[in-house]
């Protein structure tokens, strides 16, 4: 049983459509998308291996034409050189304005795909058949699509929204624990942003998520997404509530540069610890108890994710290092650091300008122990 959500953005509204087996499903939905040129599925090697066949196989059924591009995986697709290789490869096919990319995989397939498909003819349609928990409940929904720069991560791109997602659960059981565990950080963001409840529920059933297969689990998809859409209804190209949405990051994608995309830090795992790190500053600033970072961390240690610089375990420099990489960062104003903090849990907001003093002494914290 599936249910269906709404991204309500006036003529450019889509669905989210959550629920297992929907691959074998997947042309039924996409044949009132489709041009009249062949289906572009763009996936990686292991993703091609699970689940390429089973797309391919009701898109048959529908009577729909396709061309597959299978990426290596890994964070490294998320190139130039790599997305220079995707559109020349999509060119060669003959594609029409009406034509349709489909990405099939995770966020990094999602990235590229939907970069890809930004660019192609002007702007190609796209759907979402994401098959991580990460890009199920945060990156597949709302359009940001981007590649990564020597400079950062994230800050070549375009906002390009699909027509369709396809959130199949049931993909979820072929993850490895540490690909689920990396994408359970975006789930409990969610709670932390705005929803003390979501998170006190989080606190009760986050193995149930992790781990389980049953409702636990898609209800934590479906109010991940359900969440996100209306923020991105609100504010669909980031001038102001969807920034909410970076809580954690400004740190994340920083460990994550100094980690150099190697794999050795996984997305989810670097934003787990953005979280905490959030919330410590947050504390150190006065503007929420020692409690609520305290209750934060214990959380994400609770479930198995990492919750200080330490917990990562990888060479990432130090604290200036990590300050210099959050200059880097597209969330940058006036040369000042953007964050978002809270309040409390569940009462997160957009701090322009902080001091960085503050940042310095958590920061100095987490690197000396």
């Amino acid at each position: 049983m599936s249910q269906t959500l709404r991204v309500d953005l006036g003529e450019r509204s889509y669905d989210i459509v959550v629920g297992n087996g929907l691959i074998d499903r997947a042309g039924a939905h996409l044949a009132p998308l489709a041009g009249p040129r062949p289906l572009l599925v763009v996936t990686d090697e292991t993703v091609a291996a699970l689940h390429l066949g089973r797309l391919e196989a009701s898109l048959d059924a529908a009577g729909l034409a396709s061309h597959r591009f299978v990426l290596p995986e890994g964070e490294a697709s998320k190139s130039f050189d790599r997305l220079e290789r995707l559109l020349e490869g999509i060119l060669e096919t003959g594609p029409e304005r009406s034509s349709v990319v489909v990405a099939l995989g995770g966020g990094v397939v999602g990235d590229l795909a939907g970069v890809a498909a930004s660019l192609g003819l002007r702007g190609l349609g796209f759907v979402q058949i994401p098959t991580t928990l990460l890009a199920q409940v945060d990156s597949a929904v709302g359009g940001k699509t981007a590649i990564n720069s020597g400079y950062g991560k994230n800050l070549i791109g375009a906002f390009h929204q699909p027509k369709l997602v396809l959130s199949d659960t049931g993909t979820l059981d072929t993850l490895p624990r540490r690909e689920r565990l990396a994408g359970y950080a975006e789930i409990v963001k969610y709670g932390l942003i705005g929803d003390p409840a979501f998170f006190a529920w989080l606190e009760d059933q986050g193995s149930a998520v992790i781990d389980g297969a049953g409702e636990a689990r898609d209800r934590a998809v479906r109010e991940s997404c359900a969440a996100k859409a209306a923020i991105v209804a609100a504010d669909e190209t980031e001038q102001g509530v969807r920034a909410l949405l970076n809580l954690g990051h400004t740190f994340g994608h920083a460990l994550e540069a100094r980690a150099r995309y190697d794999g050795a830090v996984l997305h989810g795992e670097a934003v787990a610890v953005g979280l905490a790190l959030a919330f410590a500053l947050s504390a150190e600033l006065g503007l929420c108890p020692r409690e609520d970072a305290a209750r934060v961390r214990r959380h994400l240690r609770a479930v198995g994710l990492p919750a200080s610089v330490a917990d990562l375990g990888a060479d990432l420099g130090g604290a200036d290092d990590l300050i210099a990489a959050m200059r880097r960062d597209k969330k940058v104003r006036s040369g000042a650091l953007t964050f978002i903090l809270a309040r409390g849990i569940g009462d997160a907001f957009i701090a322009p300008d902080v001091d960085i003093s503050a940042l310095e002494t958590v920061l100095a914290g987490e690197f000396a122990g």
